[in-house]
């Protein structure tokens, strides 16, 4: 009969310790290899003489990049996710050879829990998606500081309520050639790189626009744009970070993944449910509520919303259509005796189960 060999590795930049457990052993053989990618695939390549190589490592800033190689090499390996590892709650110990024997270990055991790999395609878009995400957090906390240090030094705008329109432009202008000294370069630069950042965050979205017309999205960008308080950016986002629809075969599943669903710590008839595990995807359930809080408004369909319905199957106009009127009514319902931002989530947790229909009504590509 042919053995199988596991292979549990603990991953650096600079070296891969590699524990291999074989299936008539219980005593795994430890390697310590360099960072080089070819000798863990020469590695592979003695070991796959002896039978089938089942290997894997943790998720981690390594990405996935030592998992591609050796799938084009035709090995298997699986990118494990660290916080679903067992551990001893006594065992105080931590190195890398005894993480990578532990992961051996437990692999052959079946006791790990591998994540979705996406393509390579998927993590360029998603790094893209996140950093239009952290120039944009970095706009509004410039805009802060620049108006904390006016208001610091007695300067106000009084033409208008709001911060940040044409109006309020003009008039930092004008203060930027009014004022003298220290603050007058403290402005400006605060002033230019708001507009630097502005300005990079536009490219991003025209690339992110660009990108999100391509065959590969475009349908279902526009199918998720029928949907009340989603557009392109939060569209983008969800299926990049998501992925295939079809790998969950449930909402509740796809909940779950984007740590919506409620905590719970319950023993014989006491129930005990907590605030939502926040145990998934913070990029996408983020966006998620905040498309969540469009559906605070009575539901009607509005100009805007019915253009992009517009040429659309109509299920999937249909599944719109019955999200925003449900969505709505259990908002208000909730919001009668529960906090808002709880409403709010709960309408979140919701839509997940719409946007779930919507995508696997639409074919395969």
């Amino acid at each position: 009969m042919t053995k199988s060999t596991w292979v549990g590795l603990d991953v650096h930049q600079d070296s891969i310790t590699a524990a291999i457990l074989r299936d008539d052993s219980n005593q795994p053989e430890v390697v310590r290899l360099s960072g080089d990618l070819m000798k863990i695939r020469r590695l592979f390549r003695r070991l796959s003489a002896e039978g089938p190589v089942h290997s894997c490592y943790e998720a981690s800033g390594a990405g996935f990049v030592l998992h591609r190689v050796l799938a084009d090499d035709g090995f298997h390996c699986e990118v494990i996710a660290p916080s679903l590892i067992p551990k001893k709650p006594g065992d105080r110990r931590k190195t890398d050879r005894l993480d990578a024997v532990n992961l051996a270990q437990l692999y052959r055991g079946g006791h790990l829990t591998p994540v979705h790999v996406p393509s390579s395609e998927q993590v360029e878009l998603r790094q893209l998606l996140r950093l239009r995400g952290r120039y944009q957090q970095q706009a509004k906390s410039t805009k802060l500081r620049i108006t904390s240090v006016l208001r610091t030094h007695g300067h106000r705008f009084t033409d208008g309520r709001s911060l940040w329109t044409k109006k309020h432009h003009v008039w930092l202008k004008q203060m930027r050639r009014s004022l003298t000294g220290p603050l007058q370069m403290v402005i400006a630069a605060e002033l230019e790189h708001h507009e630097y950042l502005e300005m990079q965050r536009t490219s991003f979205d025209a690339e992110i626009e660009r990108v999100a017309q391509s065959p590969t999205y475009r349908r279902s960008v526009e199918a998720l744009c029928c949907f009340r308080g989603i557009q392109t950016l939060t569209a983008m986002t969800i299926l990049c970070e998501v992925g295939d629809i079809r790998r969950f075969d449930s909402p509740r599943r796809l909940a779950a993944y984007l740590g919506l669903v409620p905590s719970e710590r319950s023993s014989g008839d006491v129930q005990r449910r907590g605030p939502i595990t926040k145990a998934g995807n913070s990029h996408a359930r983020r966006l998620l509520v905040e498309a969540a809080w469009n559906n605070r408004h009575r539901a009607e369909s509005t100009l805007i919303l019915n253009r992009r319905r517009q040429g659309q199957p109509s299920e999937i106009v249909a599944i719109a259509v019955k999200a925003q009127h449900r969505l709505s009514k259990r908002f208000h319902h909730l919001h009668q005796k529960k906090h808002v931002n709880v409403a709010v989530t709960a309408v979140a947790r919701e839509m997940c189960g719409f946007i779930w229909a919507a995508l696997r009504t639409l074919p395969q590509n």
